[in-house]
């Protein structure tokens, strides 16, 4: 198998801020794995603030300990593969998630199948929400107001940048785009415990009907966010404090949320995002899977992860529905909040666009 890595930077229709970040444009390292016939796809996404990984890391550790880890193995042999990948290094969760797609998109493509279809689905069509980034009351409302337009009745609004002023912002959105289409928030770590209990708990008796609420507090703070949890009624996603296997586990001895949000660039891929799955719903949690500011390739692969583990929300997959200009041909589809998965083998995706 041959490994190559293109850099790519795929600039956005719209500014996207949160409590964490502005982004202008998605960042990110595709990873193409040959078979000589065939080429299967993967996207490690740069996000400094979440993951810390960088483009540069990620090209380092898959031109190196992972190419030196995979050396030998034929495609076929997938599941050595994927082991093989995860033990390579410590950390470099979307180096690992990259290439663990590829190998997954290049077997499904050599079976003729779809990578829906290879992961043992037939379901071609998914749901995703539609974010608000950070912005003052009269923007979020308009912006509200359009999604809904354009057919998202799942909404999520980013705050946590001013508590003080979030509970105004938030009612300025449910009042703008009525009762039917459902809100949630997420903060990105921006609340201290006690301003998340006192902006959800106002919320709440502001009869604003929030689904849920995202990481209220910071990654670390497990105890503070079950503080969060036993004092509001909202329900709580955990987000950034989940990237494994040991954080979840953690989560659940603390019963620090309701939820969590697997993203395959925080865990290394789909195998890993599998056993997520598969243990919060050993211990009666609910999940959601989202993806970080990606383009076709990362959302494709969390899509076709959805399609075949159905989970109890509706997900967080609209990050390539920013894009300007995909880096990518072909692959997903949006209309309205379905994502329509390819026909095609693999992810669907036929080459680079420039």
């Amino acid at each position: 198998m041959k490994i190559t890595t293109h850099l790519v930077s795929a600039p956005l229709h719209t500014p996207f801020v949160t409590a964490l970040r502005t982004a202008t444009h998605a960042e990110s390292l595709l990873v193409e794995i040959s078979d000589g016939e065939r080429s299967g796809w993967g996207e490690a996404p740069q996000v400094w603030k979440v993951t810390g990984d960088s483009l540069a890391g990620s090209q380092a550790c898959i031109e190196g300990p992972i190419a030196t880890a995979l050396d030998g193995l034929g495609p076929d042999d997938l599941t050595e593969a994927l082991r093989r990948v995860q033990g390579a290094a410590v950390g470099n969760f979307g180096a690992k998630d990259a290439v663990d797609v590829a190998l997954h998109d290049l077997a499904a493509r050599r079976r003729g199948q779809t990578l829906h279809g290879f992961l043992g689905s037939t379901v071609d069509v998914v749901r995703t929400d539609m974010t608000l980034s950070v912005g003052d009351a009269d923007a979020l409302a308009e912006a509200g107001k359009a999604r809904v337009a354009d057919g998202f009745d799942v909404l999520k609004i980013k705050v946590g940048t001013d508590a003080a002023g979030d509970v105004e912002r938030v009612r300025r959105v449910r009042d703008a785009i009525g009762p039917e289409p459902r809100l949630r928030l997420d903060a990105n770590q921006g609340w201290t415990r006690r301003d998340a209990v006192t902006v959800i708990r106002a919320l709440e008796d502001a009869g604003c009907a929030i689904e849920l609420v995202e990481q209220p507090v910071a990654a670390a703070d497990l105890e503070g966010m079950a503080w969060v949890t036993d004092r509001v009624g909202t329900p709580i996603l955990a987000d950034e404090s989940v990237y494994g296997v040991r954080d979840l586990v953690n989560v659940i001895r603390h019963g620090a949320a309701d939820l969590v949000n697997v993203k395959l660039a925080k865990c290394g891929g789909l195998a890993p995002a599998r056993t997520l799955l598969e243990l919060a719903r050993a211990h009666g949690l609910g999940a959601i899977v989202g993806c970080m500011m990606e383009g076709p390739v990362g959302v494709g692969a969390a899509a076709a992860l959805v399609s075949a583990y159905p989970t109890t929300a509706v997900n967080d997959l609209d990050a390539a529905w920013w894009l300007r200009e995909p880096p990518v041909t072909d692959g997903i589809r949006y209309d309205g909040a379905l994502i329509h998965l390819p026909s095609a083998p693999g992810l669907g995706v036929t080459g680079l666009t420039s």
